[in-house]
């Protein structure tokens, strides 16, 4: 019993560490869906939280009852063949995308908050991600276990701090009255939902109790909710929020410099884990249709990334994830009403 809790947590820790990405630890993807909104920000929050634990949930369940191996089987399963292998294509070339954004929000960091070169941080995270995709699926769980406690921790201490210090400032303007915040929201849990498939379709299929997928969904929804609720309070706080790169590691600047550097290595190990995530993604699904080397894949698709993330971390977050948040929203409405097979 006491195993297969530990396992569950394995599941959440890798279900909330692909999700949370660059975008999302660094609060740049959270302003961008939520605090610009306010108050309304909040309620989009709760309706992502419930997407997230009852979807993202039943894809654990849904990907291990049809055997997929990767999300290229769960793709045609919901869209059918035709349809699903032009899907397949898409999500490879997001993926790639995202592998970009991963690679410049850590060049970001090391920019914007040590003051070192982006190409450095670029150089050191590419290493590392290396030495850890050569252990495949427990180097995963490894790097996920470790950072997902400490973010959700620094998270809600981060939070409270930021309550007792002053009250929200963000003003959402005129547009936010209306139901923008909704699409933004239901766009928000289709993308990372749908990029998330990259990670925990392999992952489902390698696990053998569906009571663990079962607890891990759930787990991993509630975590990414308390995540983001508290990440909110704290971005609300901070005057001209839109203006930075890392506004999270700001407002941890300016409410609690204490522990401002720990911060930043968990923000950094979020990135990095998320950089992982999605290279095993796409590792899983070239590697079906070319017989090449596991780490040959792995660094070519890095050399790539690396190219793209030259583009600029905000640039490409503002734009890319909006576009592949409205693509991504036939994947979220075909994953809530299509039956789980018996």
């Amino acid at each position: 019993m006491r195993r297969s809790w530990i396992a569950s947590f394995q599941v959440a820790a890798v279900y909330v560490g692909t999700v949370v990405g660059a975008g999302f630890a660094t609060g740049r993807e959270i302003v961008e869906f939520f605090t610009k909104y306010g108050v309304f920000g909040l309620a989009g929050i709760l309706l992502v939280g419930l997407i997230f634990v009852y979807t993202g949930t039943k894809m654990l369940i849904l990907s291990k009852r049809i055997n997929a191996a990767s999300y290229q089987d769960l793709m045609i399963f919901l869209f059918g063949k035709k349809i699903g292998r032009f899907i397949n294509i898409f999500m490879l070339i997001i993926l790639l995308g995202l592998t970009s954004i991963m690679l410049s929000g850590a060049g970001a960091i090391f920019k914007e908050q040590l003051g070192l070169s982006v190409r450095l941080g670029v150089v050191i995270t590419i290493l590392l991600t290396i030495a850890v995709m050569s252990f495949g699926i427990k180097g995963l769980f490894s790097v996920n276990i470790i950072v997902v406690p400490m973010l959700v921790l620094f998270s809600t201490i981060l939070a409270v701090q930021s309550f007792s210090i002053e009250p929200l400032t963000v003003i959402p303007d005129k547009t936010s009255a209306t139901f923008k915040w909704i699409l933004s929201a239901v766009s928000y849990a289709a993308f990372n939902l749908t990029m998330a498939a990259a990670v925990l379709v392999p992952l489902a299929n390698e696990i053998q109790d569906e009571k663990v997928l079962k607890r891990g969904g759930i787990l991993g929804g509630v975590f990414l909710t308390a995540i983001l609720f508290s990440s909110h309070i704290a971005l609300s706080t901070l005057p001209n929020v839109m203006d930075y790169d890392i506004p999270m590691a700001e407002v941890m600047k300016t409410t609690f410099y204490a522990i401002y550097f720990i911060y930043i290595a968990v923000i950094y190990g979020e990135v990095f884990t998320s950089v992982i995530g999605n290279l095993y993604g796409l590792e899983r699904q070239v590697a079906s249709f070319l017989n090449i080397p596991s780490m040959i894949i792995v660094c070519s698709i890095l050399c790539v990334a690396a190219f793209i993330s030259k583009f600029g971390y905000s640039s490409l977050i503002s734009t890319l994830y909006p576009i592949f948040g409205y693509v991504c929203l036939g994947v979220l409405l075909l994953l809530m009403i299509k039956r789980v097979p018996k």
